[in-house]
């Protein structure tokens, strides 16, 4: 008695779904987060550089006015209006003739003042801090009378640069010594 072979449809829709699930099987294994590496990577290195201009724009901010800023609307309005952060983005050093613009260029592009505002990747605010600090200081006389009390605020001196999703931080309002310094360099 010969058995009867089976459809070739259900042999066919087997090796349907076979393909299909190799074809997820790579996908999901080697594809996607090859995708994600490379995604994060572009983010990690835009962040950076926008962290680095937001850093040059804060130095030049604190030559002009002694101190820094915790408003970064504030910070692009200096960077867009200010004459000396033009002439520095526009000028040429006549010894060398290279630029003296301060600014890296960005990933995709040339460096743009309101890309300093939104992180790259979740395009919320950079998280941008100043010290406030109050020194209070009691003068006293040989007898030991309080002849007058002192009070200093100190506002801007440092400043804290965070990144919202993660990539790094520049200065810290702990630590004076960190000032201007980035977390990855």
């Amino acid at each position: 008695m010969m058995k009867k072979s089976e459809p070739w449809y259900i042999h066919a829709a087997l090796y349907l779904v076979i393909a299909i699930l190799a074809y997820i099987l790579i996908r999901v294994a080697i594809v996607d987060p090859t995708d994600f590496m490379e995604k994060d990577k572009y983010y990690k290195t835009e962040s950076h550089l926008r962290m680095s201009n937001i850093r040059q724009a804060q130095i030049m901010y604190e030559k002009k006015n002694g101190r820094y800023t915790d408003d970064l609307s504030a910070l692009i309005n200096f960077v867009k209006t200010d004459s000396a952060v033009l002439a520095a983005i526009n000028g040429v050093d006549s010894l060398t003739e290279r630029s003296t613009n301060p600014f890296e260029k960005l990933t995709v592009g040339s460096f743009v003042p309101e890309s300093l505002m939104y992180s790259p990747k979740s395009h919320t605010p950079f998280i941008l801090k100043i010290d406030r600090t109050t020194k209070i200081d009691t003068v006293i006389n040989m007898k030991g009378k309080v002849i007058r009390v002192d009070t200093v605020k100190t506002i801007g001196s440092i400043y804290q640069l965070e990144s919202p999703d993660g990539y790094g931080q520049i200065g810290d309002l702990e630590s004076p010594t960190k000032k201007n310094t980035a977390s990855w360099e």
